[in-house]
């Protein structure tokens, strides 16, 4: 009995004890710890306040929201009578952020991926999350063996430098690409038609032989479109699987395929219901013939054709739904093309987007149409095509979008700039001229207004050549083109003909376009040329033209283009007739004429067939015609012999004299060389054929119009520094006094 008396009273005694103790109230709240965050403002994130009691949950959610603003690597509470102690260590400032060990990714690239910058409070987290950021852009370089380590320097007042320590590795190659499930084509087939490529050792400017997500999901779209073109319409990718080795150097790429069956054309109809148009005019525009196997792109090449042949008549917006009807007993597909009319429209205006640096008037003046015309696709083409021509843009894009009203579209020309600007350097060889050099500085496009300077240096041990020149396409604001060259050049031909040439000279030169196709350009050139250092032993004819010639002329070019491509025509053909008049003053007398086609036959993608000419004549008028004025062919207009290397000579010194006529023909075959588009190799086969004769002179001159002839072949490489052309050709046909070239290469760049 006494011992519960005894519970019951200590109960009794500690009770109010312990209640007091869970309904203390805190007086203060002391914060330490803190040198950059006042105390101010620790207490109020804390949400927590002098008057309230020790609640523990209050607490914890105060503890929680201080670890929440990131300013904190560490905070602690504990009670010091009824003063709730706050003790914190602050995360430090970052003063500078560092990357060690990239090379294949520079600095500035890295630092835009990342999302910390000095002056913001480091924390793990964030540095962690930095980390990802980068080692995703790694692997999308194709480096999944990338390791980066984030180190520490820490710096008074509890400043830190963050430093990214990176170990790029290797890039991750890709060692095979197999499929499973193909029968219609076999795997060196399908590895054709992918953007993934396997690793090799000659592969060393490729890209696509890394491993890139991205460029997989790409593949199985081009799968899909490959298969999809050969009547395949129910293929599917089932699964495209990357797998990494254990060393993490390589991947094996798996792609899993159904094929299904192949499917033909049964029937092509056209539903068409357009005021003044016959349906069967549009049937014209459709390639697809019943038996044939289905193809996708043959129906988006139909679509575009009909869309096309409508434009020219003013109805924009067409729409053309073709409706495909399976037959799977047959396998076959029945094409019907629905054409429905819109409304014809006119055009509201012209959007221009994308010319950062080109002037807008310098896009609009190229451009067929304007506001308020009635809207061509034909004229639109046409636009495409003189943006293309002018050459300072690498992608184009003009698309009609819906205007203000149902009647009215928006044209928007989308361009993408590229570099204007050419540093160019060329060089040749051959077995008389040893090596030759030049370099010349251009602006296609000065200040982005379309304007065209050119300062050009040629040198050698033979040559020395400075000639400036600048083009104003629009001359007072009209479509007429006006510039001026400046020249001087020095030319050592004692190898060819025993002399040296000075030439001194100012050409005027204007040009307006007569059509789409044609264009006529007109000129005034002055000039003074001075024979000189006439050799003892130099042909006679030679010593007679030693002196200065003063040249006075005017001069045409009358140029017309109907190939598919101003800048790499592979189809269609360009013509151009060339004359000059001289005797406008001075003391030379001649008509110099030269004529020049190419015509282009496209063979298959990318095999381009070129069959050129080019000759020319001149003619004296009340005079002879002074060796300046001759044709001297050779070198870079006949390939496998040298400049100068055909045409008169003088037998007894050998000194070429120059042909009063010249006609020379090339044909050509261009061609892929069967390497990844990413080398930028392709190669020609070439025949240089023609002859070069005509001179006044007294005995002892050849002058044998029998035709010379040379084969060979060629690469051209659009390499990182510039196209670079190579050439390798022998004479086949020659004469021997003939001289012959075998190798010649040049090569240029843009900035």
């Amino acid at each position: 009995m006494l011992r519960r008396f005894a519970i019951y009273l200590s109960l009794c005694l500690l009770l109010p004890v312990a209640v007091a103790a869970q309904s203390a109230f805190i007086r203060d709240i002391a914060v330490e710890g803190n040198q950059r965050v006042s105390a101010e403002t620790v207490r109020s994130y804390m949400r927590v306040e002098s008057g309230q009691p020790f609640d523990r949950g209050e607490l914890d959610e105060a503890l929680k929201r201080l670890y929440a603003t990131g300013l904190f690597a560490d905070v602690t509470f504990r009670r010091q009578g009824d003063v709730l102690v706050v003790a914190v260590v602050e995360n430090p400032i970052i003063n500078r952020i560092a990357f060690e060990g990239n090379k294949a990714i520079d600095d500035e690239t890295l630092d835009s991926e990342v999302r910390l910058r000095p002056r913001i409070v480091y924390t793990r987290s964030r540095v962690q999350s930095d980390v990802q950021r980068l080692l995703q852009l790694y692997r999308a370089s194709g480096r999944f063996a990338a390791v980066i380590e984030p180190k520490i320097i820490q710096l008074p007042q509890n400043r830190i430098n963050l430093v990214f320590e990176i170990d790029e590795g290797s890039p991750t190659d890709v060692r095979a690409i197999r499929f499973l499930g193909n029968r219609a084509f076999d795997d060196s087939d399908l590895r054709k038609v992918i953007a993934t490529s396997e690793s090799a050792w000659y592969k060393i400017l490729a890209t696509t032989d890394h491993y890139d997500p991205d460029l997989l999901a790409l593949d199985r779209e081009r799968l899909r479109q490959h298969y999809l073109n050969n009547g395949y319409v129910d293929f599917r990718v089932v699964s495209a699987v990357a797998e990494l080795t254990p060393d993490r150097k390589d991947f094996f790429i798996t792609f899993t395929v159904e094929e299904g069956e192949q499917y033909a054309v049964s029937t092509v109809d056209v539903e068409a219901n357009i005021r003044n148009v016959d349906p069967e005019e549009i049937r014209g525009q459709v390639e697809d013939q019943a038996g044939e196997t289905y193809s996708a792109k043959r129906i988006e090449d139909a679509i575009q054709d009909i869309k096309f042949g409508l434009g020219e008549k003013g109805f924009a917006f067409v729409e053309v739904r073709p409706r495909t009807e399976r037959n799977r007993e047959d396998r076959t597909i029945a094409l019907t093309y629905r054409v429905s009319e819109g409304p014809r429209v006119y055009v509201e205006r012209i959007d221009i987007e994308g010319n950062t640096r080109t002037l807008d008037p310098v896009v609009r003046r190229e451009m067929r149409l304007i506001e308020g015309d009635a809207f061509d696709t034909a004229k639109l083409e046409a636009s495409r095509r003189r943006l293309r021509a002018i050459d300072y843009f690498s992608n184009i894009e003009i698309k009609p979008e819906p205007g203000s009203r149902e009647d009215r579209a928006v044209v928007k020309v989308e361009v993408e700039e590229q570099p204007t600007g050419e540093l160019s350097l060329g060089a040749g060889f051959s077995t008389s001229e040893a090596i030759i050099g030049d370099i010349s500085i251009r602006e296609r496009n000065l200040l982005g207004r379309g304007q065209d300077i050119r300062l050009g240096l040629s040198l050698s041990l033979r040559r020395r050549e400075v000639d400036l020149s600048f083009t104003e396409p629009y001359f007072l604001g009209q479509p007429i083109a006006a510039g001026f060259d400046i020249f001087n050049t020095n030319l050592d031909f004692q190898d060819e003909s025993s002399f040296d040439q000075n030439t001194t000279g100012l050409k005027l030169r204007s040009g307006v376009s007569l059509s789409e196709a044609t264009r006529f350009n007109v000129n005034y050139q002055f000039r003074r040329d001075n024979i000189k250092n006439v050799g003892n032993n130099a042909s006679q004819f030679i010593k007679q033209q030693q002196g200065v010639s003063v040249t006075s002329s005017v001069g045409y070019t009358l140029r017309y283009d109907k190939s598919d491509d101003p800048i790499t025509p592979s189809s269609g053909f360009i013509s151009t007739l060339e004359q000059e008049f001289a005797g406008l003053g001075g003391n030379v007398r001649d008509v110099r004429t030269q004529l020049r086609h190419a015509h282009f036959f496209p063979i298959t993608d990318n095999w381009v067939l070129q069959v050129s000419g080019r000759g020319g004549a001149v003619v004296g008028v009340g005079k002879d015609i002074r060796i300046n004025r001759r044709f001297f062919v050779g070198g870079d207009s006949f390939r496998g012999f040298a400049a100068s290397g055909i045409g008169p000579r003088d037998i007894a010194t050998g000194d070429a004299l120059g042909g009063e006529f010249f006609a020379v023909g090339t044909t050509e075959l261009r061609f892929p060389l069967g390497l990844p588009d990413e080398f930028g190799l392709s190669g020609r086969v070439f025949t240089d054929y023609g002859t070069a004769f005509g001179v006044v002179a007294t005995g002892g001159v050849e002058d044998d119009i029998t035709p010379r002839m040379s084969v060979g072949v060629g690469v051209t490489w659009r390499s990182p520094f510039g196209p670079m052309l190579f050439d390798l050709s022998q004479a086949v046909i020659k004469n021997d006094i003939d001289e012959t070239e075998v190798f010649r290469f040049s090569f240029g760049t843009r900035f």
